[in-house]
């Protein structure tokens, strides 16, 4: 909503391209939030994918980085060199923005890229600006990895299974158990996650384990200890993952 009136296309386009810098981030959330495929909307996003106006006393790029994650749900595979050019960019939520779409639009061309990411990691030297202060958006990456079907990954993500940062080392799991044909010892590790002290890693987790679709973990998911909107999400993803007929006939009936 802006200023009391329902935001259309053709205004979220004119505010991207206005001064105001508030209704442009809020432009470019919207056509992303209700996935707006449209030509005019994917051009607009791309030219804010450019923007060096809105920039924060860190030397942060918001609206790319919402730009960025519109394009992702948009889904358009056209926009993949784009979204490859953002993971050169000096922001690292950008380049974290960029790696999620780019597993979103599942296209692979663009592992390739993601790889040398992974494998030259100071390649782009600009780190997180907050603590643990890591120098790539390492979880994006190999999840987009893991999701593309990466094998040529495995060597590169294996490392990660031992990071400091428990939120990549499950990251790791959720793309080896993609990845390779162990998949009940990386599920293992993911379901064993679920009994972590901290809520917000639990709720990563739910979603690796809806990403992968692990029927073993279904009892463990049902009893986290998390919000039960979440619960439920990571159970859709397993029955989607696991009965996909089932999915795709009551979703058709209704």
């Amino acid at each position: 909503m802006t200023n009391g009136e329902q935001l259309t296309i053709e205004q979220a386009i004119a505010n991207l391209a206005g001064d105001d810098q508030g209704l442009r981030l809020y432009s470019a959330w919207w056509l992303g939030r209700f996935r707006v495929k449209d030509d005019r909307v994917i051009r607009a996003l791309v030219r804010a994918l450019q923007d060096t106006d809105d920039r924060t006393a860190n030397g942060g790029y918001p609206l790319r980085r919402n730009a960025a994650r519109a394009l992702g749900k948009v889904g358009d595979r056209a926009i993949v060199p784009d979204l490859v050019r953002c993971l050169e960019c000096e922001d690292f939520y950008v380049r974290e923005a960029a790696a999620q779409s780019l597993e979103m639009i599942k296209d692979p061309s663009c592992v390739p890229f993601l790889l040398n990411l992974l494998e030259h990691p100071q390649a782009v030297v600009q780190p997180a600006p907050e603590p643990p202060y890591l120098s790539q958006p390492f979880d994006a990456l190999i999840e987009a990895l893991g999701t593309l079907g990466a094998i040529e990954a495995i060597p590169l993500i294996q490392p990660y299974l031992d990071h400091e940062v428990p939120r990549i080392r499950f990251a790791a799991a959720r793309a080896l158990y993609q990845l390779t044909p162990d998949r009940d010892f990386y599920g293992e590790i993911l379901i064993r996650g679920l009994q972590s002290p901290d809520l917000q890693l639990r709720r990563a987790v739910l979603a690796d384990i809806g990403a992968i679709g692990y029927l073993k973990a279904a009892p463990a998911v049902a009893q986290t200890l998390a919000e039960n909107s979440l619960k439920l999400i990571a159970l859709r993803g397993i029955l989607e993952k696991t009965c996909p007929i089932l999915t795709s006939t009551k979703t058709r009936s209704g």
